[in-house]
């Protein structure tokens, strides 16, 4: 598999190819965090997690238009107001779902992975209708384009640089969110012990909707880092699906650190085997690695004892 290269190239192409799992990290973390949150703390399969991503991309990819029409002279700051609208569509979007649909679903968990898989192709149809079937792209700022030279050899892109420093943002965010506020506190009750929680003043339905909401709208900003990465289409949400909910599993359904640890080890180890091997065959190799880990420890690597 190394044949042919030299030390030098070796040590380039393991540098560049970890940059570039450092990218994919980002947005697995980015997706996974608004699922781990759903999940973990709520127990619903969202199976349109995907689709709530690319809602955020086509935000980004309309707030480019607009602006590049109508505001060319504030076109290099639009990506930070495509965020920040991206999460607000998500989000409202999935407090609109949980409260006409996931909340009739609690506690039957095969029945919320039917209905938002089938709230995932009405989605997607909806954007194949609005957005047509092509894969549409997204201008980026200027001075979001070009890369760093780190060596002569070895150039990392800025715009994933940029995406990296989101993640950490977002992921701190989020880390001060569920742990160190009071609304964290009653998400944290309500999932320790829902009945008592509600004897004890905490509004469970408002709580649900809300973690539900910022779950769905954490995931329309991983759509707005998609797009960096990647042309938007109708289905371009699945294709990262089935690699996040493996991403939750493998951590620790209720951990955010181990949220994060699964998806440094996933993204670089498939980043790096895609090189020297196809695309699916490092995706075959991990998803068996990853299962024979679970089989071992089906709870995940990182997992928090609760009472039930």
């Amino acid at each position: 598999m190394f044949d042919g290269y030299t030390m030098s190239e070796l040590g380039s192409i393991f540098a560049m190819q970890g940059f570039a799992g450092l990218i994919l990290f980002s947005v697995f973390v980015l997706m996974a965090l608004g699922l781990a949150i759903i999940f973990g703390q709520m127990g619903v399969i969202n199976m349109a997690h995907g689709e709530f991503m690319i809602l955020g991309a086509y935000v980004t990819y309309l707030c480019s238009n607009l602006f590049s029409t109508y505001l060319p002279g504030l076109f290099d700051i639009y990506f930070f107001i495509a965020m920040v609208l991206s999460f607000i569509a998500a989000g409202a979007l999935g407090m609109l779902v949980e409260w006409s649909l996931i909340r009739h679903l609690y506690k039957r968990p095969l029945d919320t992975l039917l209905a938002t898989w089938g709230l995932s192709l009405i989605l997607q149809q909806l954007y194949r209708s609005i957005f047509g079937a092509r894969e549409v792209g997204v201008s980026l700022p200027d001075w979001l384009m070009g890369s760093y030279p780190l060596t002569e050899t070895i150039e990392v892109p800025i715009n994933g640089i940029f995406v990296m420093v989101l993640t950490v943002l977002i992921t701190t965010a989020v880390y001060f969110l569920i742990f160190r506020s009071g609304w964290g506190r009653q998400v944290r009750a309500v999932t320790q012990n829902r009945i008592m929680s509600g004897a004890v003043g905490i509004n469970t339905e408002r709580v649900d909707r809300l973690t539900f909401g910022i779950g769905c709208g954490i995931a329309g900003i991983a759509g707005s880092a998609f797009t960096m990465i990647g042309s938007t289409g109708p289905t371009a949400g699945q294709l990262y699906i089935v690699d996040t909910f493996l991403v939750v599993v493998f951590g620790g359904a209720q951990s955010l650190f181990g949220t994060i640890a699964s998806a440094f080890a996933i993204s670089q180890s498939q980043s790096a085997m895609e090189f020297f091997l196809s695309g699916s065959m490092a995706k075959v190799l991990t998803l068996l690695t990853v299962v024979g880990i679970l089989m071992l420890r089906p709870q995940g690597l990182f997992s928090l004892k609760i009472r039930r």
